[in-house]
């Protein structure tokens, strides 16, 4: 037991909760924990730091969600409301904790929140009347035990909004799909492959509500997903009062958020992409999907109970080899087979990035998507990211 600036701090047991009249769990402890029972038999809530910051933040809620595209989209809304002249601040799982928040927020402002499920599986009051699901595909099933846990986690947020709010949802994804019969608010669409009531994409061309909006080969940003996740920021900022000029000029000034398919250098006509935040399988075909062919993959590190058999046909169509690093990467190759791509066990992220830099030539791409967590090898994946970034800009300074 020990006192931090007048706080008490002891080791987490039964006896540490035993005069507990409130318990507010961090986003990284289960709120299924063993030794939170006891506490809720004996009636004492739990709740998380959402929650708990919920009734002090001034201001209007946007909360964004999503297996993939979370951090992009809620730092691209923060943008286009910036640049639109409507007051906003960005935080939650992006980096400011709600809690933070609290002391700059402002009645007239908006709170832009990135939200993960482990923030929303503990809501009970916290209320968004702008609600975003970009996407749902299996994740953190370590920690929700279940698929469906896992989506009722997400479902948190569209279930505590109001009549009067808004839920703008993926209308090509299954699963976010059904969130429209769980909010009692209204619903905006959009989609990457077909016109829907909101936003949709016409060939090269982002429609909102029926008006041409910009040009994709405008963006800075790339790939299908990330075009949606622009789709999704317009509509939370036409709602928000930004017009379509005003948010079409503030999305083509915005930059890849650092390790989200983040464009590092071209070397000899090569060029370097690092997407260290493709912790998933599903975040790894996206970034493919954002590429025409003539990809050297880096994939691994540490496997969330992942299938990698589901790249066998992208990376078949549009890879010349699989760069292997990390824990994971046995696995990988018996699940990617003999007769997908070639595969090499580099084992090193500095050994797969030496050898693709001596195997791609001009028109080619190197990217690190590891399709895991970077648990093994690296502090996490900015760690990860970072080390790639610094291998790269070595190689271009000429020092492998």
């Amino acid at each position: 037991m020990g006192e931090i600036e007048g706080v008490t701090v002891e080791p987490q047991t039964k006896a540490a909760f035993r005069d507990a009249e409130l318990v507010v769990i961090s986003p990284g402890v289960p709120a299924d924990l063993d030794l939170l029972a006891p506490v809720r038999a004996r009636g004492i809530p739990v709740i998380g730091e959402l929650e708990l910051a919920a009734p002090f933040l001034e201001g209007r809620n946007i909360g964004i969600t999503g297996t993939n595209g979370k951090t992009t989209t809620t730092a691209l809304t923060g943008h286009i409301l910036r640049e639109s002249g409507i007051a906003c601040q960005v935080g939650g799982n992006i980096g400011t904790a709600p809690a933070e928040m609290v002391a700059t927020s402002r009645p007239e402002q908006w709170n832009v929140l990135e939200l993960s499920s482990f923030q929303l599986e503990t809501i009970e009051t916290f209320r968004a009347p702008i609600a975003v699901c970009l996407n749902i595909t299996q994740n953190h099933l370590d920690r929700h035990h279940s698929f469906e846990n896992y989506v009722n986690a997400k479902a948190r947020l569209f279930e505590t909004q109001g009549p009067d709010d808004l839920a703008v949802l993926n209308a090509d994804d299954p699963v976010t799909v059904t969130f429209a019969r769980r909010t009692p608010g209204k619903t905006a669409w959009f989609s990457g492959t077909h016109q829907v009531s909101g936003a949709w994409l016409d060939g090269e061309v982002i429609k909102l509500q029926g008006e041409a909006l910009l040009n994709v080969q405008e963006l800075r940003l790339r790939g299908r997903h990330n075009y949606e996740n622009v789709m999704a920021a317009a509509l939370v900022a036409s709602w928000a009062s930004a017009d379509n000029d005003q948010i079409a000029k503030a999305a083509v000034t915005f930059a890849p958020v650092e390790h989200r398919l983040e464009f590092v250098c071209e070397i000899d006509g090569v060029a370097y992409y690092n997407d260290s935040k493709a912790t998933s399988v599903d975040a790894t075909l996206k970034a493919i999907d954002a590429f025409s062919g003539g990809i050297w993959i880096i994939l691994g590190g540490k496997d969330k109970d992942s299938d990698f058999t589901v790249l066998r046909g992208p990376l078949r169509a549009k890879a010349r080899a699989a760069l292997l690093i990390g824990a994971a990467a046995p696995k990988i190759a018996r699940q990617l087979g003999d007769d997908t791509i070639p595969v090499l066990q580099c084992g090193t992220l500095a050994a797969a990035v030496d050898k693709a830099s001596r195997s791609a030539v001009a028109g080619h791409t190197v990217l690190l998507a590891p399709a895991c967590a970077s648990f093994d090898q690296f502090d996490n994946f900015e760690h990860r990211g970072r080390v790639f970034k610094d291998l790269v800009n070595a190689l271009a300074k000429g020092n492998r």
